[in-house]
């Protein structure tokens, strides 16, 4: 493992990105959001994820310039076809319209179809809260969940992340995918020759396994069992139904080689400006009021503290602002020779007092 600066690396990602065709203002978002994943902890929708984004970018499965047609339907809807872009830029470009909207209807819903992997719904949910909104984000994914009782994955992972401004720089951030685990944790336990948990999936056969390659052959495992299943359900409903994106099986997974065909993932955003609903000072003291009587009822033995969703991210992501990310030697050689082929130097790694 290495460290290294958050600057270095957004720059790093656009540059690759920008020699892709992608814009500069494009680039700018696929690269925060990236970014923003590995300083919050989330490794695994990080700057890893660049590699496979560039590939298919090469490949010319994914649109660098996608022409993001956004109608209106309504008052309060709207309806996105993504041109095949990357997620994060179909995502961030129809939410703008949709941060306009809002303000007129008090509550917006925006489903996209013919996009691309989106990074974190969290991501989002960050961005509504900056504006003093409050967001719900879904997306679906290739096959990645048996249906309980199943042993093929049919459905995504199928994240649903929730987002409420407090009134600071920590808003309360709910971002959980249907699966026991994200998907992306196992490719990355894979690419880094490590093993998966007891209980997060099952091979080809049916049987637990801790081994990532041959989870990735099987499926991962609903949360909860049934009940993370009939999640998985409602957000495939949402998001590839009536987005009119594909489902299930039919979305196309961008780390197989075997298919040209666009992903055609969807996502589904509903959005509330809660001005609407009460005065925002009022909202963000009661809110806050919530969490102190929360943190502050009797722990069980071994804790220290009761953390809301999203307080963890925040102090990750100060953490990384200051100390560096860190990048496994495999994430660090993929990179490397990502920026050989794009003539696009990968910077170095910090160096630590002392050393």
């Amino acid at each position: 493992m290495a460290l290294f600066d958050k600057e270095q690396l957004k720059k790093f990602c656009q540059d690759i990105l920008m020699k892709l065709n992608v814009s500069h203002e494009n680039a700018e978002v696929v690269s925060d959001a990236l970014v923003k994943a590995n300083l919050e902890g989330i490794d695994s929708h990080g700057i890893s994820r660049l590699v496979v984004y560039s590939k298919r970018l090469m490949d010319n499965r994914i649109n660098p310039k996608p022409n993001i047609s956004v109608k209106k339907k309504g008052t309060s809807v709207l309806n996105v076809d993504g041109d095949n872009g990357l997620g994060q830029i179909v995502s961030y470009h129809a939410l703008n319209k949709a941060f306009e909207m809002v303000k007129e209807t008090g509550v917006a819903a925006v489903g996209i179809r013919n996009s691309n992997h989106f990074g974190t719904a969290s991501y989002f949910c960050q961005i509504a809260c900056e504006r003093h909104l409050a967001a719900i984000a879904f997306t679906n994914s290739p096959p990645g969940i048996a249906p309980w009782g199943g042993r093929r994955a049919f459905f995504g992972t199928n994240p649903i992340a929730f987002g409420f401004p407090t009134g600071n720089d920590k808003p309360i951030i709910i971002d959980l995918s249907t699966s026991v685990a994200a998907r992306g944790k196992i490719i990355l336990a894979a690419k880094q020759g490590e093993s998966i948990p007891d209980g997060w999936a099952i091979n080809e056969e049916g049987n637990m396994t801790n081994d990532p390659n041959e989870a990735l052959q099987g499926a991962v495992l609903p949360l909860g069992g049934a009940k993370g299943s009939a999640l998985a359900l409602a957000v495939e409903i949402l998001t590839g139904i009536l987005t009119g994106a594909s489902f299930g099986p039919h979305i196309n997974n961008i780390y197989q080689e075997q298919s040209n065909a666009p992903a055609n993932v969807g996502h589904f955003f509903i959005l509330f400006d809660i001005e609407k609903f009460m005065p925002l000072e009022q909202f963000t003291q009661t809110i806050n009021l919530l969490l102190h009587e929360m943190k502050d009822i009797p722990k069980v033995p071994g804790v220290e503290e009761i953390r809301y969703p999203g307080e963890r991210r925040k102090r990750e992501l100060d953490k990384r602002s200051s100390e560096g990310i860190s990048l496994s030697k495999d994430v660090q050689k993929e990179l490397i020779e990502l920026g050989d082929t794009l003539n696009v130097t990968f910077p170095n790694p910090l160096v630590r007092e002392g050393k």
